[in-house]
């Protein structure tokens, strides 16, 4: 990215870039605190830990924060900074990767959640706990790892101790440059797509024949994994993203520093602030802590 393919004015160009960081830096400060007030309700309240829902909730939001600052980060160097070495870049990437890859499989698992509780109400106790959740937690993040890791290997065995240490625009395909990488991620995309897609229509529809016209619980259950597939829809748009660039690269070639910046409000900091309004403020008996908690932090102030 180059800040003078967007004007020929030198001067604007430094404003505009100024105006996108601090706006990005804003809405990310921003749902960061939205989510830390979240985890601390979930925390400070054993009724949230003690059940599965909410701790797939916290981990959501959690794995948010890490991603979102991370991403902001990494954007603000990229105005600022322009390149950066290769190896700052990579330990800035891998949490961005993992974090990223995270969220879909978490969406999926909440809405396996939402499934169980409504088409297994006897069952659901003793299926879904509080154990059995932080193991799958570790699960998501050992798969998250795991498909990343190749990638390092790769790099560290076909690129020179002088590449770590030259500077690069921070993006992961100047970091791992190996077309095996390449072609490795583009596998693994469409295998998380076609995993965690499959899971929501099949949630969605088993849920869609369970509800009853009176059962509240699996109406709000089949809105929520509605609301989870919007989420999934805007993260995974994260995978289309080198075609979509390519494809406004040719359309717009004067407008790619704009177009960057556009796909990274929409696809990197929209999903995150759903998180809090679909299982934090939807959800009545998190409320219900969450507006103590604020409550109390108002009085005591």
């Amino acid at each position: 990215m180059n800040a003078t393919s967007e004007g020929g004015n030198a001067s604007g160009s430094f404003f505009t870039d100024v105006g996108r960081n601090v706006l990005v830096v804003i809405l990310g400060l921003s749902i960061n605190s939205v989510n830390a007030t979240m985890v601390h309700t979930f925390r400070k309240h054993h009724v949230l830990r003690s059940n599965p829902r909410y701790v797939l909730f916290a981990h959501l939001v959690l794995n948010d924060m890490i991603q979102l600052t991370v991403s902001i980060s990494v954007h603000v160097f990229s105005y600022t900074l322009r390149t950066i070495h290769v190896f700052i870049c990579l330990l800035l990437m891998l949490p961005a990767i993992i974090s990223n890859m995270n969220t879909p499989l978490n969406l999926g698992v909440m809405a396996t959640e939402c499934f169980l509780s409504v088409c297994f109400p006897l069952r659901y106790n003793n299926i879904c706990t509080v154990k059995r959740t932080c193991i799958l937690i570790g699960f998501i993040w050992a798969v998250s790892s795991l498909s990343v890791l190749p990638d390092v290997f790769i790099l560290l065995a076909t690129e020179q101790q002088h590449f770590f240490l030259s500077r690069v625009f921070c993006d992961r395909d100047n970091v791992f440059r190996s077309s095996y990488s390449k072609e490795k991620r583009n596998v693994s995309h469409i295998l998380f797509f076609v995993l965690v897609w499959f899971t929501l229509f099949y949630t969605y529809f088993r849920v869609l024949l369970t509800a009853k016209a009176a059962n509240a619980d699996a109406t709000k259950a089949r809105s929520t994994i509605l609301l989870h597939a919007f989420q999934v829809l805007l993260c995974m748009s994260t995978y289309a993203l080198p075609f979509l660039l390519q494809l406004f690269r040719d359309l717009f070639p004067k407008q790619i520093v704009s177009i960057y910046f556009a796909f990274f409000v929409i696809i990197q900091i929209f999903p995150r602030f759903l998180s809090p309004i679909i299982y934090g403020l939807r959800d009545k008996t998190f409320r219900k802590y969450l507006s103590r908690y604020c409550l109390c932090v108002q009085t005591k102030a």
